[in-house]
């Protein structure tokens, strides 16, 4: 330490420590969403672990053979957990059935803000956040948890050296470690994505099969559409004709996919409605059966749907005899049919 302090001529006591004095008058009035960011070393770990020394969330313990769902608290309900997953953006049930470390990058750092939405109480706080991840993956893993913890009316505070989350995020209030500047701000909407639909053959089909909770198999006859963001494909859409002893201008929809890196923003939806609406203009009826149950709230309140079959009760299985059933079955239990409900001009 001595040869280095006298070869670069530098006071050593004054470089190993930092000071920081900056007002953070959190108090004042009610949030949900925090952001502390700013460079590598700058301080908002200490920062952080100052202010909220018991809401730091630590790194989890994952099992290396159970299914994610297992590594769950033990008195959370299957309904529960699969509902936080979902509302973080990890939305594949063939995630939810393997275990932690098979799962992707953007998979796992969903499923750890997951857990600790889960194992934490009304404040949670994230060190490192979207570090580990590709920022596409960051920006839409950002909106799916803000509106998450929002909706649940907790609070969130992210600490992190990446700016880009910020529009994404939409944090009530922002500490910039940097510049030690505070300040508050009104919840904006988060940016625009063009999703640009187009027709494809089967080609494209393996890039999303893996992601789907049945068959991975795809019906010959199948009329397959692709999403593109930024030209890169996002979703898989596929529909058939519906053989029906007394009506024939029905389609069913065959496939529905959306990459997990893109899984939270809604993409889903809307495509199945945009071939809804595409169909009906053609002369058809368009139908939809789904046991997703995000993709089954979200058509329950939208006046675009009509259900047409509802859920069976869950009743005293396991949860491991719910999944199953949810995802590997195709006379599976819990599902439910919706016909798509063209909107009136």
């Amino acid at each position: 330490m001595l040869q280095l302090q006298g070869l670069f001529d530098v006071p050593v006591e004054e470089r190993l420590s930092n000071t920081w004095a900056m007002d953070l008058p959190i108090e004042d009035q009610p949030w949900s969403v925090g952001l502390i960011v700013g460079p590598s070393g700058a301080g908002k770990t200490t920062i952080a672990r100052h202010l909220w020394p018991d809401h730091v969330t630590g790194p989890h313990t994952w099992s290396e053979d159970r299914s994610l769902v297992d590594d769950f608290p033990a008195d959370m309900s299957i309904k529960d957990i699969v509902a936080l997953l979902g509302a973080v953006g990890l939305s594949s049930p063939p995630a939810w059935l393997r275990p932690h470390r098979t799962l992707s990058t953007g998979e796992a750092f969903r499923a750890s803000i997951a857990r600790a939405l889960a194992e934490s109480g009304d404040l949670v706080v994230i060190d490192e956040f979207t570090s580990v991840v590709d920022r596409q993956v960051a920006r839409v893993a950002s909106h799916t948890i803000q509106k998450t913890v929002r909706r649940g009316g907790r609070q969130f505070v992210a600490v992190t050296c990446h700016y880009d989350v910020l529009e994404w995020l939409q944090p009530d209030w922002v500490l910039d470690v940097s510049t030690g500047s505070f300040e508050w701000r009104s919840v904006q909407p988060r940016p625009q994505l063009q999703l640009e639909i187009r027709p494809v053959d089967g080609q494209l089909w393996p890039v999303f099969a893996r992601h789907h909770y049945l068959s991975s198999d795809l019906h010959r006859s199948s009329k397959k559409f692709a999403g593109f963001i930024n030209g890169e494909p996002v979703a898989f859409l596929a529909y058939r004709h519906f053989q029906h002893p007394a009506t024939r201008n029905l389609k069913m929809e065959h496939r529905l996919v959306v990459l997990p890196d893109y899984q939270g923003l809604g993409i889903g939806s809307r495509f199945s409605e945009w071939m809804g609406q595409r169909l009906y203009e053609q002369g058809f009826r368009y139908r939809s059966v789904s046991s997703h149950p995000a993709l089954i709230a979200y058509r329950s309140a939208s006046p675009r749907w009509r259900m047409i079959q509802g859920q069976k009760k869950l009743g005293t299985r396991s949860k491991h005899q719910w999944m199953h059933a949810q995802t590997l079955d195709p006379r599976r239990l819990g599902v439910v049919s919706f016909e798509y409900v063209a909107p009136r001009i």
